[in-house]
This record gives structure tokens, C-alpha cells and sequence, in this order.
């Protein structure tokens, strides 16, 4: 009996023979719907009605490119001289955490439900959609790589929401008329995020799409939201606007990957029914700006670059440092930003040169496996020209080795430092970063007041205090550092927000490092 029948009288029978499975398979854009006997106007698009030949979009996995793939655009071609369909995802296979095809049967997977219990359904369509498989690739499913992706978007993306809800006293309003420049950069970042994310998901490239979120997310929290602290401490109506312009704008563009997260946020900020009932951002909505933005990347690529210099030293943050020197093509680009480098990476003060040879050379090598077809017999020519350093650079990008001129994907270039030890190359050999690591006394002396002051916060924080409480101190400072502290009292006073900064041996003290010992109440 046919099951679709509610009379039962119909029956349905088996076709006896079955010419091609694949065949079947093939035919279904215009079998499903009966066609060409039914339905012809809805196929066609005939009779002022919209086509639904070719399909618009088609995913599987890459083992079908020879089998369902393959047989659509078959017959498609031979009986409408078309393509079966405009789009095409073609993702690879899920394996399990062994290595083995993911099976029920094996349990070689983490448990589903756990996983959303504790990440969340959003964590595990983001790991998928931002893994190579959506590229042909195979995936490894582990818990790690899950977890990997709520520390790298679902978190930075939630804090910088929490950090809004917290710091703004009242409801942020949408504007984006700031002229802080870090306000500037957020916004003009995000128009550049907009752009990038239409283009990407317009084509079905989802994982250059997640990329491209993830970079924002890195910008939006560990730049611009970190470098505006004060700004929302102080209750800055621009910082608090900008933010909540930014967190609804991005909400939008991030639905389509991170639904439910961004379901909360855009709620929680607009306080409108749902993210997914409302528009796209259009580009005329956001001031557009790629100079500032790929000055600003630039800068970032500095204090990052610099940071690292610190680290592989083992000088701490806090410890102020004499000078950074930046080299590059243009330093003039990062005048305006000298004072927010300065004060990124502790150093009393930022040289910009544009003599990169002074503190560094770039070294040139022959790809001798993509220049050999080309050339022959001269590519050794030109590696021994190269070696002894008689390569030339062009203006046109190519290199002049020997007998040869070599493309510029026939050779790479890399900015190696002169001092090793103290300079490091920023990316794709855009300049030099070289770091003076000499530390006077008084230097010391300063670093030793900026480590009391955060041991000082943190004591304000345990011992109750709001983070806008006045308190009073009394200070206990081993011999030999109190002159130390004495010189930067004013300092730390008006960090933890003193009113009251008195050197002593206070009752009930707490020590705090360093045999300090302190005591703090509010004032």
C-alpha cells in the first residue's frame, strides 16, 4: 500500500530493473519534482515564476566529486546543457579521536552531550566550520580542539560583552562619530570585517570566514577593549558607544557562524526580539578607513613583536626599559602612535628609523624547484650568485642572479637581525623591532613601585574595596627599598587611589611581596 495514501487503496510496486543507481541519484534535480511531465513552469522559471534550475548550492563529502557530483553535471550537460548546480562545498571526513573513521559502533568520538553541556552547541559548530575539512580536508575530532575554539572567539567575544554590561551605567547608544583614535580603529577595523565576511560567506568560504572573525575578536579584546580600560572606568560616553555600536554590528556578522552566543549578546545589548530576524550591516552603516587600520595592525605587530623581545629576555612588564627602536620602510606612518607604544611596552621612549640595514639584512634563496623548469642549467648559476651576495632586487619585485632573472615565486626574501639577541623582524620582513634592555637603578627602582601597585590592587580587590573606593595606606618597605618607595609614593598613591599614603608599621598589616607589608582601609 502506498504509505502517502490516507484511503489506502493505491499500492505501490517495485521498477523490476534498475538501470544505474548513479543514474537515479544523477537525475534528481528534475526527477524529485516529476519534470518534464509536472512542474514545468516552477523547473524553468517559465510563466513568471522563479527557476529552480541550476540548484544554488550542493554539499557532500569529496569522495562524491566522482560519484553524485560527477553524475549531476552528466546528465545536467547532456539535457539542458547546463550545470547541475552554481555552488558547491565539498568537505572531507570525520574521524574519530583514534584516527579511524568516526563510528558509532567504536565510540571514538567525545560524548555529544557533554560536549554541549559544557562548551555549548556553538563551540562545536564553530570547531567543524573553522577546520580544514570544509576545504576537502579530514578532521580529527577532539575535546582539545573544541575547548581550543571557545578560548580563541566564544570567550574573548563573551567578555568583551560582560565587560561592557558591567562598566556602562546605563544603555550604550548606536553612533559611530568618535574621534578617539582607538574608536576610529575598532570601527574602521570592523567596516573592513563587514566587507571581508560578505565576500567570504557570498562564496561559501566558511572557513576563511571564521578566520576573519577570529582576527576581529583578537583585535576587539586584546587591543582595543584592553588599551580603552580607563576610558570606561571614567565612564567615557564615547568608548561605552563605540563598544556597543561594535558588539551589535558584529553580532550581526557572526550570527551566521556563532548563532546562539550572538543571540544573547545582541539581545542583551539591544534589547530587541532576535538577531536573526534582522538585517545584514550594510557598508555605508560603518566609516571605512584602511590607512588607519593598517596602521594600527602595523602597531599592534610592533608591541607584539616587542613583547616577545621582553619575554625571551625575562623582563617583566612592569619594568620600564630605556628605548625601542622600530625600523621600517616608512616610520613616518607610526609618528602619531609613538606615545601608545611607549606606553604598550613600558619603554621611556620609541626611535623611528627608516634605516633597516642598520640593524639588519635580508637574505635571499633561490627556489631552485619552481625556477628550475624555467630556467635550467642557469638556476645553479644564479644560487651561487645569490650565495655570494651578488643578487639584486628590481623594482618590478624580481631578482637579477647571475644569468638569470628570477620571479618573484622563484625566490624568497627574509629580514634576519644583526643583533639576535635583542631585534626581532616583524612579519613578512615589514622591519625591525631592536629593544635597549639596559636597566639602571632607577629604572629598577620604578619597576619595583609598578609591581607594589599591583599587589596593592589586588589586596584592594580582597579586601572588598570598589574599584572607584578612595582608601588609606600605611606602608612597611625593607631598608633597602624604601627609598624606592618614597621616590615613587606619589605614584602608587594615586594608582590604588590613596588618599591617605603614610610610611609606618601598621597594625594588622598584610605582606604583599617582597617584605612589604601593608595595611588598606577605605577611606
Amino acid at each position: 500500500p502506498n504509505p502517502d495514501d490516507p484511503t489506502g487503496v493505491s499500492m505501490m510496486r517495485r521498477i523490476p530493473d534498475v538501470l544505474d543507481v548513479w543514474f537515479d541519484s544523477g537525475s534528481m534535480p528534475y526527477a524529485q519534482v516529476h519534470y518534464p511531465f509536472e512542474n514545468q513552469d516552477w523547473f524553468d522559471g517559465t510563466g513568471g515564476q522563479e527557476a529552480h534550475f541550476p540548484g544554488d548550492f550542493i554539499v557532500e563529502y569529496i569522495g562524491q566529486t566522482r560519484g553524485w557530483f560527477y553524475t549531476l553535471h552528466i546528465l545536467a550537460t547532456a539535457l539542458f546543457d547546463k550545470p547541475a548546480f552554481r555552488t558547491c562545498v565539498s568537505h572531507g571526513i570525520v574521524l574519530g579521536n583514534d584516527g579511524q573513521k568516526m563510528s558509532k559502533s567504536l565510540r571514538n568520538y567525545p560524548d555529544v552531550t557533554e560536549v554541549f553541556d559544557r562548551d555549548g552547541s556553538d563551540a562545536m559548530r564553530w570547531f567543524l566550520m573553522a577546520s580544514p575539512i570544509l576545504r576537502g580536508g579530514n578532521l580529527v575530532v577532539t575535546e582539545q580542539g573544541i575547548r581550543e575554539g571557545v578560548r580563541q572567539v566564544l570567550l574573548p567575544l563573551w567578555n568583551a560583552y560582560t565587560f561592557l554590561a558591567l562598566y556602562a551605567p546605563e544603555k550604550g547608544t548606536w553612533r559611530t562619530d568618535s574621534t578617539n583614535v582607538l574608536d576610529r580603529y575598532i570601527l574602521a577595523k570592523l567596516a573592513a570585517l563587514r566587507d571581508d565576511l560578505t565576500a567570504s560567506l557570498d562564496v561559501c568560504d566558511i572557513s576563511v570566514a571564521c578566520d576573519q572573525l577570529r582576527q576581529f575578536t583578537e583585535a576587539l579584546t586584546n587591543w582595543y577593549v584592553r588599551r580603552s580600560r580607563s576610558r570606561f572606568w571614567e565612564e567615557d560616553a564615547d568608548a561605552i558607544d563605540t563598544l556597543h555600536t561594535v558588539l551589535e554590528v558584529t553580532s550581526r556578522l557572526a550570527a551566521p557562524l556563532l548563532p546562539l552566543i550572538c543571540e544573547v549578546i545582541w539581545r542583551g545589548v539591544t534589547g530587541e526580539r532576535s538577531v536573526h530576524l534582522t538585517d545584514w550591516p550594510d557598508a555605508e552603516s560603518l566609516p571605512a578607513d584602511p590607512q588607519l587600520v593598517a596602521d594600527m595592525d602595523l602597531v599592534r605587530e610592533v608591541a607584539s613583536t616587542g613583547s616577545s623581545l621582553r619575554k625571551a629576555k625575562k623582563l617583566r612588564v612592569r619594568l620600564p626599559l630605556l628605548r625601542l627602536t622600530v625600523a621600517v620602510d616608512d616610520p613616518q606612518r607610526l609618528d602619531p602612535y609613538r606615545d601608545l607604544i611607549a606606553d604598550e611596552l613600558n619603554v621611556k621612549a620609541v626611535e623611528l628609523t627608516d634605516d633597516i640595514a642598520a640593524h639588519g639584512r635580508f637574505e635571499l634563496t633561490v627556489n631552485a624547484r619552481v625556477a628550475g623548469p624555467r630556467i635550467g642549467k642557469d638556476v645553479q648559476a644564479a644560487i651561487k650568485a645569490v650565495k655570494a651576495g651578488e643578487g639584486v632586487l628590481n623594482a618590478d619585485g624580481t631578482l637579477t642572479a647571475g644569468p638569470a632573472v628570477l620571479l618573484p615565486e622563484e625566490f624568497s626574501s627574509r629580514l634576519v637581525a644583526a643583533d639576535p639577541d635583542w631585534t626581532a623582524a616583524l612579519a613578512e620582513g615589514a622591519g625591525l623591532v631592536v629593544l635597549d634592555g639596559t636597566v639602571t637603578p632607577e629604572l629598577e627602582a620604578e619597576g619595583w613601585a609598578k609591581d607594589r601597585i599591583r599587589e596593592l590592587q589586588e589586596l584592594r580587590k580582597s579586601s572588598g574595596l570598589d574599584v572607584s573606593d578612595r582608601s588609606s595606606v600605611v606602608i612597611s618597605v625593607p631598608d633597602e627599598q624604601e627609598a624606592w618607595a618614597r621616590t615613587h609614593s606619589a605614584l602608587i598613591a594615586r594608582e590604588v587611589l590613596a588618599t591617605s599614603f603614610e610610611f609606618g608599621d601598621p597594625d594588622g598589616a598584610e605582606e604583599i611581596g617582597d617584605g612589604v607589608r601593608v595595611a588598606i582601609a577605605k577611606a
